[in-house]
């Protein structure tokens, strides 16, 4: 986990690069951005495998404890799987039967730029929305690596807002972004939306940089004693 992510235990100082001013991120993801593109209806097919056996395979994406001070807004998502998720990896780690289901979707991804730092990531996780739910606005802590969406099932009025622009999703078309600036979401529609959802190293970064970006929060997550059982 991300030390400080939302949900986590403690926070720590944010790590941030300077970016973009209104959070959406033009250049990252390179090749990878049209391999998934293309594969977009591949992966889509696959993920309606998983959900034909309901939404049992999927997980709360909520499922931790909140502060106080996110009670209230976060309270309907709490262990609810109107926010579910079916990850491929998360913080670092393989689901390997899950992998196994998406053969496909992991092929798209063979040259995905991926953010590795242990107990961090990278993660690559469907997270699926039902009819008539929205996620808080909230913020990541960490520009050092950016966040794409693939969106695979968009009926009509679902929206994506980060700072102060709000997006519509479309199939197939990915978006990057910097979810350090408040962001949330929303599914105003009477169907279930699905995106993909990958971290990649921000492109702005070196492979020096990287290389520091993993010792200071493997060092964070050491002091803290932080680990993915904390949850994302």
């Amino acid at each position: 986990m991300w030390p400080g992510e939302v949900g986590g235990r403690r926070r720590s100082r944010a790590i941030t690069l300077r970016g973009s001013t209104d959070g959406w991120n033009r250049l990252g993801a390179g090749n990878c951005r049209y391999a998934i593109e293309a594969a977009a209806n591949t992966i889509r097919d696959e993920l309606l495998a998983v959900l034909s056996d309901g939404n049992e395979p999927l997980e709360p994406y909520v499922s931790h404890a909140r502060n106080p001070t996110q009670a209230d807004s976060w309270r309907d998502l709490y262990q609810s799987r109107r926010w579910g998720v079916y990850f491929l990896w998360r913080d670092g780690v393989a689901y390997p039967e899950h992998i196994d289901r998406c053969p496909r979707t992991v092929a798209a991804l063979a040259n995905w730029p991926r953010c590795e730092v242990p107990r961090c990531s990278p993660t690559a996780v469907f997270s699926i929305l039902e009819a008539k739910t929205r996620i808080p606005p909230h913020t990541g802590v960490n520009n050092t690596r950016l966040i794409v969406h693939l969106p695979l099932i968009v009926p009509p009025d679902c929206v994506f807002r980060v700072g102060a622009e709000q997006r519509q999703w479309q199939a197939g078309k990915a978006l990057i972004f910097d979810d350090t600036i408040e962001h949330e979401a929303w599914n105003g529609s009477d169907t279930l939306r699905a995106v993909l959802i990958l971290d990649i190293w921000n492109p702005a970064l070196s492979m020096a940089e990287r290389e520091l970006v993993r010792t200071a929060i493997a060092g964070v997550n050491d002091f803290y004693g932080l680990s993915v059982q904390q949850g994302v």
